[in-house]
């Protein structure tokens, strides 16, 4: 193994200019040696020192402790290696992740190498039932959708980010491949950028935009922006300024398309937990009713397995004939454990509650695990997550105890949704 090792790391070193005066350290490399020229290299940059500091002993197999060094001291030259040399470094250093992180050596701190292209992304396998959905993009079906990340360091300051993604695509559909409900589009292409220890300018567009960074009834879904984001720990201030996009799923008011100016301004605690109140001013439709939105939220953990969150939105609209006179709606949500994508055999329970009035869901995206009669409605939920094997979740949830708040509409059907999700 020790010959493989060694002409990988010479392949990423760009030592050759300064070690060609270099003394060979070790007596049994002779001067004609085809590896003469390799192992002084290595040796000259500090990533082999031999046995005993003279023999350097080249027949003899290495231990993947000893390669994991001589990995650990390449990933010290990063700043030397092109992106194809550090390509390698970073393949080695996966080979060896687990002797390096023995050795007190972080894989992870490759991430802020400048240069380094980090690629992510996750899969999910999604079935959705109520009985008598009969919204065409709430079909009672199986679909699936993949999303894939790229994360670039320009430099210690400036991170570039760009995703794909598919929409969700029903298993057995018929329609082809270039339709509008099978196509594949930019879910996240954005600069973020950090100016001394506290604050972050983020330009472009982003996967999830949620309100209030809490349960997420309005929207979750791609948002175009530009974002200041002051966050010490302690306290966060973000403002901005975006334009909600994807897609339109035909409600009256649908927020595809309109424009918005949004802070918030949040408190956090050494425990996890969190407080927050925030605001969103819309335009740029002239069919969208609502002029503004007001929220709060609290998130608060007790002890290690619990944590209580509380929702409250108010939309500031006239009331029509459907739709209440700024409308509110308020949501719970108690959840006991937690489930971690990358933690094999942990898992949550959670129940919660939602209480909306008719006009307060704006259409649109949401962020809630609810895909239909989310508005004028009191409804309760349950669900269960449980990671069963590293990078893998399955979830089950469903609704119960659903009725209609106003009106003589008959109570909704209750939803079920379980899904695979899958990241890598």
């Amino acid at each position: 193994m020790k010959s493989k090792v060694v002409a990988a790391l010479v392949a990423t070193m760009a030592v050759g200019a300064t070690c060609a005066f270099a003394a060979n350290p070790f007596v049994d490399v002779p001067s004609d040696s085809w590896a003469y020229k390799s192992v002084v290299e290595l040796a000259d940059a500090g990533i082999i020192q031999g046995v005993d500091g003279q023999y350097f002993q080249g027949q003899r197999n290495i231990t993947r402790y000893e390669a994991a060094e001589m990995v650990a001291k390449a990933m010290a030259h990063m700043d030397k290696a092109s992106v194809e040399q550090r390509a390698l470094i970073n393949k080695l250093a996966d080979e060896y992740a687990d002797e390096l992180n023995n050795l007190g050596v972080r894989v992870s701190n490759l991430e802020n190498k400048v240069g380094n292209v980090k690629l992510t992304g996750d899969a999910r396998i999604r079935y959705r039932y109520q009985n008598d959905n009969s919204a065409k993009e709430n079909d009672n079906s199986w679909d699936y959708r993949v999303r894939i990340r790229a994360t670039a360091n320009v430099n210690d300051r400036t991170t570039v980010t760009y995703g794909l993604s598919s929409n969700n695509i029903k298993f057995g559909s018929d329609k082809a491949a270039s339709s509008d409900d099978d196509h594949i589009f930019t879910d996240m292409a954005k600069v973020d950028t950090t100016f001394g220890k506290y604050l972050t300018a983020s330009v472009g567009r982003d996967a999830v935009y949620v309100m209030g960074n809490a349960y997420g009834y309005n929207y979750g879904d791609v948002f175009d922006r530009a974002q200041l984001k002051y966050n010490n720990g302690k306290i966060a201030a973000t403002a901005g300024y975006g334009k909600f996009k994807e897609d339109s799923t035909g409600y009256a008011n649908d927020l595809l398309g309109v424009k918005t100016g949004y802070g918030e301004l949040e408190g956090f605690f050494g425990n996890g937990s969190a407080v927050g109140v925030y605001y969103n001013s819309f335009n740029g439709q002239k069919d969208f009713k609502a002029d503004d939105l007001w929220g709060a939220y609290a998130s608060v953990n007790f002890g290690t397995k619990f944590n209580a969150l509380a929702n409250y939105e108010k939309i500031s609209a006239d009331a029509t004939t459907t739709t209440k006179d700024d409308p509110e709606v308020w949501i719970g949500k108690l959840t006991y454990g937690k489930a971690a994508i990358a933690t094999p055999k942990s898992w949550d329970l959670w129940v919660e509650y939602l209480d909306a009035q008719a006009g307060a869901f704006l259409g649109g995206s949401t962020n809630s695990w609810r895909f239909a009669n989310m508005d004028n409605i009191k409804s309760w939920g349950a669900g269960v997550d449980y990671t069963f094997a590293k990078n893998a979740m399955f979830s089950v949830m469903s609704s119960f105890g659903t009725e209609t708040k106003d009106g003589n509409a008959k109570d909704p059907e209750e939803q079920t949704r379980a899904q695979f999700v899958f990241a890598f």
